[in-house]
C-alpha cells in the first residue's frame, strides 16, 4: 500500500457513491441471508451473485489469495471467516465484511447480524460496536486528525467495558480496497498523524471484543478470533470528507 493518500475529484466521488450503494445493498442482501440453518457459503453465493448481476465484482474475491466473496466471521471469529460448511444457528452473531468493485471503484461496508434470539450481551455488544463508528464519526471532519477518530472509538467503547482490536485497523479506500492512510480504531501515537480534507475517502471499521482485545489467527491463514474466545462485532462504512460533515458512501436501511 502506498503511503500516498489520494484526495478524490468530483468524478471519481460520484462513482464512490455508486459502488458504495451497491456494496450497501450487498451487506443488506447478506443481512437477510442469516437464519438458522443456513451455511456461511451460501450467504457468500447471495452476495456473490447479488454483485456480479449489479455489474461489479466481488472486492474480495481472490484478493491476496481470498476464497470467497465475502468475509463472514461467527461469534469469536474477528474478521477474515472464510465461508464454508459452517452452519449458522440460533443464538449466532454473524459478521459479515462486504466488498464491490465498480468501474474502477471500491465500496466496503461490515455489520454484525444476530441469527434469531440473542443474548443481552451479543446485543449490546453490537449495540455499541456500531455506535463506536457514529462517535468515530464526529470528528471525520476537515481539520481534524485520523487519530481523533480512533480516540472517539476507543473511549466510547471502552467506557461500556469492552475493548478494541489493536492488530486490524480501518483505511483508505478508493481505486484500491486498502489505500493510504490507515484509520486506527483506538488512540494511537501516529506519525504521521495526516488532518482530514475534503476529498479524502476512508472506511472507519471498529472491531470490538466483549473480553480483552488479543487475537489469534487460525490455522487457515485468514480467520482472526478472540484469543481469551469472548464474542466479537465488527462494523464498516465507507466514507467521504465533506464541507461539514461526512457523507457515509455505503448508505443503506440497515446502517
Amino acid at each position: 500500500m502506498s503511503d500516498r493518500i489520494y484526495i478524490k475529484s468530483t468524478r471519481e466521488i460520484e462513482l464512490m457513491r455508486k459502488a458504495g450503494k451497491l456494496t450497501a445493498q450487498a451487506r443488506s442482501i447478506a443481512r437477510q441471508a442469516v437464519s438458522a440453518g443456513v451455511t456461511t457459503k451460501q450467504i457468500d453465493r447471495h452476495v456473490h451473485d447479488f454483485i456480479v448481476k449489479s455489474g461489479a465484482y466481488p472486492t474480495f474475491l481472490n484478493y491476496g489469495g481470498f476464497p470467497g466473496s465475502a468475509c463472514i466471521s461467527v461469534n469469536d471469529e474477528i474478521i477474515h471467516g472464510i465461508p464454508g460448511k459452517r452452519v449458522v444457528h440460533d443464538g449466532d452473531i454473524v459478521s459479515v465484511d462486504v466488498g464491490a468493485t465498480l468501474r474502477g471503484f471500491v465500496g466496503d461496508c461490515a455489520m454484525t447480524v444476530p441469527c434469531g434470539e440473542i443474548s443481552e450481551e451479543a446485543k449490546k455488544l453490537i449495540e455499541v460496536t456500531r455506535q463506536s463508528f457514529f462517535e468515530g464519526l464526529k470528528f471525520a471532519k476537515v481539520g481534524y486528525r485520523i487519530s481523533d477518530i480512533g480516540a472517539a472509538i476507543q473511549d466510547y467503547v471502552e467506557s461500556h467495558g469492552y475493548s478494541v482490536v489493536r492488530e486490524y485497523v480501518g483505511h483508505g479506500v478508493g481505486h484500491e480496497l486498502h489505500e493510504a492512510p490507515e484509520v486506527p480504531n483506538y488512540r494511537a501515537g501516529m506519525r504521521p498523524d495526516p488532518r482530514l480534507v475534503k476529498g479524502m475517502t476512508i472506511a472507519i471499521e471498529p472491531m470490538v471484543n466483549a473480553g480483552g482485545p488479543q487475537v489469534k489467527q487460525l490455522s487457515n491463514g485468514w480467520t482472526v478470533v478472540t484469543a481469551d474466545g469472548s464474542l466479537s462485532a465488527h462494523y464498516e462504512n465507507s466514507i467521504l470528507i465533506t464541507d461539514g460533515e461526512a457523507e457515509i458512501l455505503t448508505m443503506a436501511e440497515d446502517i
